[in-house]
């Protein structure tokens, strides 16, 4: 979010919400004292679609310079009038459509490592 010019009080809240994230179970219709959660959001949690936004936005700028630069090819759909399509996102999944050639499959991986290394930072 840095990277992309969120604001650095905006960017503590959004952790905020991430690491104080708390839950409890109900065993047998009885509710049981609320825990941590080690790692991300809980269930269901309204903020999630919107983070994943954020970062499918850094990836598909990624993805679509890689178009532009003619290092991905895509996939065409129409003939008269073609359309690229070279990724679909949804919830947590992406699909990746390329021409079965070893270059976008490299294009691909160097993609991915790029953007698990701008998620780690």
């Amino acid at each position: 979010m840095g990277k992309i010019s969120f604001l650095t009080l905006w960017r503590k809240w959004m952790r905020e919400c991430v690491t104080t994230a708390t839950a409890s179970v109900l065993v047998n219709g009885i509710q049981t004292d609320e825990f941590s959660l080690a790692c991300g959001f809980r269930q269901r949690d309204p903020l999630s679609p919107f983070l994943f936004f954020l970062a499918a936005e850094g990836f598909h700028v990624m993805m679509d310079s890689l178009i532009t630069n003619n290092i991905f090819t895509g996939y065409k759909v129409v003939r008269e009038h073609p359309v690229s399509v070279f990724h679909l996102q949804f919830a947590d999944d992406t699909h990746f459509r390329g021409k079965e050639v070893w270059a976008d499959v490299r294009a691909m991986r160097v993609v991915l490592h790029l953007f698990l290394r701008q998620c780690l930072v």
